[in-house]
Order: structure tokens, then sequence, then C-alpha cells
């Protein structure tokens, strides 16, 4: 090892003009013959150099004696090299401890050169350096304006709560990003576009819905669309990963609009942001005086500020605060990507082994015919009734319809998983083999497509036996969404699958907004209401527990139910009483109107006996 070392010091030697023959010429030597000799000691200024540099050295253990005044200063002797070729080892003759100990440490040095480029070599091509974005250009002041508002509002509308609200709190953040974007340079194109607009649609949800649940669906889905449209991202790996770029934007984005304030901090930008401040602060002095005045003196102008502008008290000063931080923060992260984002097209994903056509084939084809054996035995059930298959099973109603139901939502989850886990071990010889993977999953896709339909089916029988709650309504709509996502996967196994994870994805935010806007709890609280109307059937419990979408239809309930159903959001509305109009919502302001033209007359006592407070189980 310590020979190929050498030898590849003299290639380089040799390279540069150096004395190629001398290491040639010590490998033939015996090993009576010394290697050539080297300095005893360490050289350098600190100490005594051998050589011609000795003549400038004082005494033995002395400094060397200095220059005669307008002398040129002597030559400082070089460091000793190490010899290109292994001196003799030690217990051979003529070994020289010396030489010996300089080439292992020349070696140890070659040795740390070519770990420390190593690890530069890998660096540079790690992912996470493939995925950094580019150094963004300078803050733009409009930006920087728009990250401002985004904070102010978010400290002065979110602290009352969500609603309209919300919406009002990401519109400058849309902008501090759209200003971010112009000053660096970057067009929009129109998927960006269609994820900014889903972005916004799926927003307004909160400000129509009071229920929560949909409302969190929905700003999830927001973070995923507004990701997704800042990046530009198109792969698979970019659509799973984009929301996290947000994380690393929001840190490196704080440091982005500090330099850009310290830039501005001087000279005539200076001279600028003091003369806008002093605006500003006369403006809001303006606003002030004339507004109070105006609001002594007319009582309807005095209400119609009372409901525009918040009520902020001393006490909320450090929670607005952190609002404030909060909304800029997030604004931040926006521009800073919307500036130089993260390129997650860069991951890629490994290649797996392509398996032979019969090893691929085989587990599937048994799997398609399991598949076909169950969708033959669910359209013999559809056509020949449930009364003997409960008849031959033993099951109850409720119990065959339930737990047929979860099975089958599992069985197409895992059909999802197995068809992602064979396009990667597919055969890819030619045509042939692409003609046998459509086939054998397009196959697939249509059986799972009766089990997702068999699944709903089952579903409808148990709401139609027991109600619907929020927990079926969420799971068929779900199992919904999969078997669009079936579909997805036969259109790209025809047509081509560069554009199947931005389709998913737009599906599923579709299917939140979608789900939003209906008013789950209101879908819940009509059928249950018609469902008693046919069968005077109904679960007092559950109804009360809904939100305040549901007023509009528990009010057709006859006395005293209806009242018990609405007396849970009487006294929900009664505490968010003092809310202002962006932190209520559409639903709330529905509720209100209701209850305030027919106020709940139902005492707890009659409630009890309905059995509004039983407990129940989804």
């Amino acid at each position: 090892m310590s020979d190929n070392a050498g030898d590849a010091e003299d290639a380089e030697e040799a390279k540069a003009g150096g004395p190629a023959q001398a290491p040639q010429a010590e490998q033939t030597q015996t090993p009576q013959a010394g290697p050539a000799p080297a300095p005893a000691g360490p050289a350098g200024p600190a100490g005594p150099a051998a050589g011609p540099a000795g003549q400038a050295a004082g005494p033995a253990g002395q400094a060397p004696f200095p220059p005669p005044p307008g002398a040129a200063a002597p030559p400082v002797a070089a460091a000793p090299r190490a010899p290109a070729v292994a001196p003799i080892a030690p217990g051979f003759a003529g070994h020289d401890p010396a030489a010996w100990h300089l080439w292992q440490m020349g070696q140890l040095r070659l040795r740390q050169q070519q770990a420390r480029e190593e690890a530069a070599a890998r660096a540079a091509n790690s992912m996470w350096r493939r995925i950094r974005p580019a150094e963004a250009a300078p803050i733009h002041t409009a930006t920087l304006v728009a990250v401002l508002a985004a904070g102010l509002t978010t400290a002065v509308v979110l602290g009352d709560g969500m609603g309209p609200g919300l919406l009002l709190a990401v519109l400058p953040a849309m902008v501090a990003a759209y200003a971010a974007a112009r000053a660096a340079g970057r067009k929009a194109r129109p998927w960006s576009l269609l994820w900014a607009a889903g972005c916004v649609a799926l927003l307004t949800v909160p400000a129509l819905r009071d229920s929560a649940w949909p409302s969190t669906l929905a700003i999830l889905a927001a973070v995923l669309l507004a990701a997704l449209a800042l990046h530009g991202t198109r792969s698979w790996p970019g659509v799973l990963l984009a929301p996290l770029g947000f994380l690393d934007s929001a840190v490196s984005g704080v440091g982005w609009a500090w330099a850009g304030l310290r830039s501005r901090g001087g000279g005539a930008g200076r001279d600028r942001w003091v003369s806008v401040v002093k605006a500003a602060l006369v403006a809001a002095v303006l606003l002030i005086v004339f507004g109070a005045l105006f609001a002594s003196a007319d009582a309807a102008f005095a209400d119609l500020l009372g409901g525009l502008l918040p009520d902020v008290s001393v006490g909320e000063g450090p929670f607005r605060f952190l609002l404030f931080l909060f909304g800029a923060v997030l604004a931040l992260a926006a521009a800073r990507t919307a500036a130089a984002p993260h390129r997650w097209d860069r991951v890629k994903s490994r290649q797996w082994k392509a398996r032979s056509r019969v090893e691929w084939s085989l587990p599937l084809i048994v799997l398609n015919l399991l598949f076909a054996g169950f969708n033959a035995v669910q359209l013999a059930v559809l056509f020949g009734g449930y009364d003997k298959v409960l008849e031959s099973t033993g099951l109850t109603y409720a119990e065959y319809a339930r737990q047929g139901f979860w099975q089958l939502l599992w069985a197409t989850v895992f059909v999802l998983a197995v068809i992602a886990l064979a396009l990667r071990w597919a055969p890819r010889g030619g045509a042939g083999d692409r003609r046998l993977v459509r086939s054998v999953l397009g196959t697939l896709c249509v059986l799972t497509l009766v089990v997702v339909a068999s699944a709903v089916r089952r579903m409808d029988l148990y709401v139609d036996a027991y109600g619907l709650t929020r927990l079926r309504l969420s799971v068929v709509t779900m199992e919904l969404w999969l078997g669009l996502v079936i579909v997805l996967l036969m259109a790209a196994g025809i047509a081509g699958g560069r554009w199947l994870a931005r389709a998913v994805v737009g599906s599923a935010a579709a299917t939140v907004l979608a789900f939003g806007l209906a008013s789950p709890d209101g879908i819940i609280a009509e059928y249950n209401v018609t469902r008693y109307q046919q069968d005077n059937k109904l679960d007092l419990a559950y109804l009360r527990d809904l939100s305040s979408d549901a007023a509009p239809y528990l009010d057709r309930l006859p006395e005293p139910r209806r009242s018990c159903a609405l007396m849970a959001i009487e006294a929900d509305l009664r505490r968010a009483s003092a809310a202002p109009w962006y932190a209520t919502s559409l639903g709330e302001h529905r509720a209100r109107r209701i209850l305030r033209e027919r106020p709940v007359t139902a005492t707890v006592a009659e409630c009890s006996r309905l059995g509004a407070y039983a407990s129940r189980v989804e």
C-alpha cells in the first residue's frame, strides 16, 4: 500500500517535470544502501536549519544572530520533504529513523488530504446540496411592506378566531410571494396559477363553515397547494416533500429580511424609510383624532366602527405580538420560497431491479383471480338478497355491513401499495413487457373498482339502518377518492404518467374543497332529520354535538326535539357573542339568525327524557 502511494507521488513529479529517475534507481538498490540523507530535526524559523541556512544560525540552543543593518535577511530553509519512496523499514540494515518518521507523516497527510477530497465530493453530490435553493436576490421593498402587512393583519384578525379573517391574513403573504417572485424574474406557470387558485378556494372553507374538521382539512390542503405553487415541482418526491421547504425558508427568510433592512439603514434608503414612517404616523394620528370625534358625534358611525375595528385590550398585547411574529415569519417563508425555491425535482428515486415476466406477473395474476372470485360473490349477493347471506353467516345486519366496509377499505389501500411496488419491479424489456404490465395492472384496477363500489354499497346499507355520522361520511368520501385515484392510474397507464403526481394531489384538494363546501354537518343533520320524518328514528345525543352548520336543518324538527338539538349550539354562540365579523363564519351567522327568530324553549329535564344526554358510540 505504501509503495503504491509512493509511485503515485512519483508519477505526479514526472508530470510536473521533476526527477522521475531517482525513485526507480532507489528501488534497485540493495537493503544496505540507505536512503538519501534527511534532516535530523524539524526545520523552520523556530530552530537551526541544516545546510546553507546554518551559516545564519547562532550557537547550539540559541536563536539566530540578527542580520546587520542594511543587509538582506538570510534565506529560510524549506521544510523537509517526505521521500517519494518508502525508506528502509525498521529491522533492516540501513534503517534511518528520521527518514522513516518523515515518510510516515507524509503518508498520513496524504491520506488525510484524500479523505477531505472524498468528503468534499460526497458533500457536493449530496441530496441536500442538490435540492438547496439558489442564493436569493436582495429582498424587494414591496416584499418587506407586504410581510409587515401580513404580520399586522394576522395579529389583528386572528386573535379572535378563524372565519373570513384567515383569508384576510393570507392575502398579504400571497402579495409578498408574488412580489418576491417578480423581483427574482420567475414567471407563473399554468400549474402554479391553478395551485394558487385552489389555495384561495380552500381558505374560503373556514369563512363558510363553523365545523372544525372540514376547516382543518382545508387548511392542510391549502398549505400543500401553496408549497406546490411556489416550488413548481412535478415529481412524486417533490409533491410529498414540498411543504418541508417552508421550514428551511422560514429560517433563511428571517436572515434575508434582516439583511434587506440593514442595507436600507443608511444613505438615501434611510431617508426614504424615515419619510414613509413619518407619513404613516401622521396618518394614524389624524385617523385616531377625527375618528374619535365622529364616533362621539354619531351613534350609527360609532356602531359601524365598533363592528369593523378589533377590540384589543392591553392584556392581549403579548398574544397579539406572537401572532404578529407568526404571520410575518409565514409571509417571509412564502416570499423566500418564491424568490429561491428548493429544487425538489432533483431528488431521484432509486431504480429497482426489473424482474422477469413470470416472476413479476404470477403473483399479480393470482391476486386478480382472487379479486374476480370475490366480485362474483358480491354480484351473487346483490341479486340474491342479503337475507340468505345473513342466515348462512350468522351475522347481524349491522355487523355484515360495517365490518365488510372496513375490510374493503383496507383492501383498496393495499391495492394501491401493490400497484406502486409492482411498477417498481415491472419488466422493462420492450413493447411486449409494457403490454403485459398494462394488461395485468389494468385488470387489477378494474376489479378494485368493483370492490370500491361494494364497500360504498355496504356503508349505504349501514347508514340506512343506523343513520349518518361524521365518521361514516368521512370514510365513504375517502373510499370514493381512492376509487378516483385508481381511475387516474388506469388513465396514466394508457396516456403516460408524467402528470399523475399532480393529478392525484389535485384530486385530493378538490375532494377536500367539495367536502368543506358541501357542509358535512349540514348533510348529516339533513339526512337524520329526513330519516326521523320517515321512520321516527332520531339520535338526539349525536345531533347535539354538531356545529352551527347544522342549525338550518335541525330547525325543521318539531318541538321539543328542535330545542334539544339546538341547545348546545345556542350555548356556544352565546359564549362567542362578542366575536367580530371577521371571526364569524357564515354557518354561525345563519345559526344566530335562526335562534334569534325562534329561541330555544325546551328545558334540560325535557331533553334528558328524550335521550339528548345519553352516551353513544360512533
